[in-house]
């Protein structure tokens, strides 16, 4: 499975931004993780189509919404009153079988896209 991810940018604080990423095929939870300089991968959010259920990271709950199109095989992350604390590259991830105790942890991934950058300055 290859994942592309697409939308970061440079933006102002508050601003909101769009993050898209789209698979290859079919997969049953994809979300996102950040990961900013000298700091450990971050569980943002996840979102699984068969058995349901989107999962939240604590840094970023209240200020996003996860979507996805399973027709095309995409998923989308809208940030709303970005902070310079959310500047980090977001990577997509995917998987089947991850289930709801371990969705905030990257090991559940198997699939990763190769990451956006995300600069939200003050």
């Amino acid at each position: 499975v290859q994942l592309q991810a697409s939308g970061g940018g440079v933006v102002q604080a508050g601003d909101s931004l769009r993050l898209s990423c789209a698979a290859s095929e079919r997969i049953n939870t994809m979300g996102w993780f950040r990961q900013a300089p000298g700091k450990e991968r971050e569980f943002v959010v996840a979102s699984r189509w068969i058995g349901g259920g989107t999962y939240y990271g604590d840094s970023v709950k209240g200020r996003i919404t996860i979507s996805r199109d399973n027709a095309k095989n995409t998923v989308s992350l809208q940030m709303n009153n970005l902070k310079p604390e959310d500047t980090a590259v977001y990577y997509c991830a995917a998987s089947n079988g991850v289930i709801a105790s371990t969705a905030h942890l990257s090991r559940s991934y198997a699939y990763w896209g190769q990451g956006t950058q995300v600069t939200v300055s003050s």
